[in-house]
């Protein structure tokens, strides 16, 4: 199930929020959200909600024998954390790599067997790095331990943000699990959040997506092995603005994809009195590549932050010292988004960048006009995406390769020509989604609705009737559309 199906506009989530509101006590409603996250979990993967509930039960009792001995025997408590680390580590490692890790064993041994992938759990990368910061943060003393089972269980499988995110720390809802309370203020910040990121995901990321696959192919053609020489075939002879055109739009289905999925999550922790961090923060409008990692996916920036960099020394240990730690962090991340190498080439790529940023090119940024700096980092994202979407790397230096007519391919056709001519306004109102132009004129009106009656009315019933109208539209496109994917369910 996913956010943005009719199913879930429709009929769970009004379901979900009936039976919150139903009950006054945190307790009893804490009791039907986690029953609603289960079901909404085991809607997709009914038998992986057993290692869901292993995984939780496991950092629950680690986490418990931890606070118990850090004060007396502080061995035993590291040991504790190890072991809770380990358990945690070694799943997502057997489901998330392990497929990888035997066939890379495999082809280096040159060993012929056939190896049957192992199907990855929605949501796993998310779960495990949230509990791992539960047990971390009670080791360290930042958060105490939960001395209800259930109650841990509900923060991990939670069903705003289990499957993708954002990746909330457990001291950031510790207390709110048990005394939060919501207000009709909060509510209607939320209303407007999920629906303006409904609106997001269903008008914008799905069409960006439906022309980057047309363009440079879509997922399921480009993980056909068997397809892999007509696939290379098609894209070596796209023109060049082909497959730039291509590429644009998959740059701006990532970001309004994942963003869309994040205000639909906070928007709907708002609604039950959950206040999640935000994830984005208009990374593209960023003008160096340091900056644009602090403003995309930041619950996983800071997570990487927190319990690597910093733990390896962050930049305390002099400036060598810095650029491994750096180098760790990236690979993980790269690793992180999946078991291919193309991954983790695209983490070392923007480690490379982050570093020559560390030792000079930062330096050199700030002192030429923001311009430069913001086209520089757009290109470097761009390019970025590329290594992102195509797990093939022969398929990868194809679409390189052709975006600068290295493939004998022409610069461009009549048929993509009309093609960005039929579709220019979308193009232009999707880049503006990406930028914080609509927030800052709404900012603005909100200001001067202030001082003006008028404006203050109009305003105001704008407010009230803009979700429903969002809301409505979305679900008129959403009939018989069968294209909805959302991208961060494969991480």
């Amino acid at each position: 199930m996913v956010f943005s199906s009719l199913l879930f506009i429709c009929l769970f989530l009004p379901l979900n929020l009936a039976a919150y509101y139903i009950p006054k006590k945190n307790s009893i409603r804490n009791v039907i959200m986690l029953i609603f996250s289960l079901v909404f979990y085991a809607w997709g993967e009914p038998k992986y909600v057993l290692l869901l509930l292993f995984m939780t039960f496991s950092c629950w009792f680690f986490a418990f024998s931890i606070e118990k001995a850090k004060e007396t025997k502080p061995k035993r408590a590291k040991l504790f954390l190890f072991l809770a680390c380990f358990v945690a580590l070694s799943l997502i490692g057997i489901f998330k790599y392990g497929t990888f890790i035997i066939s890379n064993i495999t082809a280096v041994a040159n060993i012929d067997i056939q190896i049957n992938p192992i199907p990855l759990p929605i949501g796993i990368s998310f779960y495990t790095f949230q509990l791992l910061t539960y047990v971390v943060d009670v080791y360290r003393g930042d958060a105490r331990a939960q001395k209800n089972y259930f109650n841990l269980l509900l923060y991990a499988s939670l069903f705003h943000q289990c499957i993708a995110g954002p990746i909330v720390r457990y001291s950031d809802i510790d207390d709110e699990i048990m005394n939060r309370k919501p207000d009709m203020a909060d509510f209607n910040k939320g209303v407007m959040r999920f629906s303006s990121g409904l609106a997001k995901k269903v008008l914008l990321s799905n069409q960006c997506g439906a022309f980057a696959d047309t363009l440079v192919l879509g997922d399921t053609a480009l993980g056909n092995s068997q397809l892999l020489s007509e696939n290379i075939e098609t894209l070596a002879s796209g023109s060049a603005l082909t497959l730039w055109a291509g590429m644009l739009f998959y740059m701006l289905q990532i970001y309004l994809d994942f963003s869309a999925y994040s205000d639909m999550a906070i928007g709907m922790g708002l609604m039950t009195g959950f206040h999640y961090k935000e994830n984005f923060d208009y990374p593209y409008a960023s003008s160096s590549v340091s900056e644009f990692w602090r403003r995309w996916h930041i619950s996983l920036g800071t997570f990487f932050r927190d319990y690597v960099y910093i733990p390896l020394g962050g930049n305390r240990k002099g400036s060598g010292r810095t650029i491994f730690n750096l180098f760790i962090v990236w690979a993980l991340t790269g690793l992180w988004h999946g078991a291919s190498w193309n991954f983790v080439l695209w983490g070392v790529y923007f480690f490379v960048f982050i570093a020559l940023e560390k030792l000079f090119l930062g330096k050199l940024l700030a002192k030429i006009p923001a311009i430069f700096g913001h086209l520089y980092l757009l290109t470097v994202v761009f390019f970025g995406w590329v290594l992102f979407r195509f797990e093939n790397t022969e398929v990868m230096f194809t679409v390189l390769k052709g975006m600068f007519c290295m493939n004998a391919n022409p610069f461009s056709t009549h048929e993509i020509l009309v093609y960005l001519k039929d579709n220019f306004i979308f193009i232009v109102i999707a880049v503006l989604a990406c930028t914080p132009v609509v927030k800052t004129a709404k900012d603005l009106i909100n200001q001067y609705s202030k001082r003006n009656q008028t404006v203050n009315v109009i305003y105001s019933v704008y407010r009230a009737v803009i979700p429903a109208v969002l809301v409505i539209i979305s679900a008129i496109c959403l009939v018989g559309d069968s294209y909805n994917p959302f991208l961060y369910f494969r991480f």
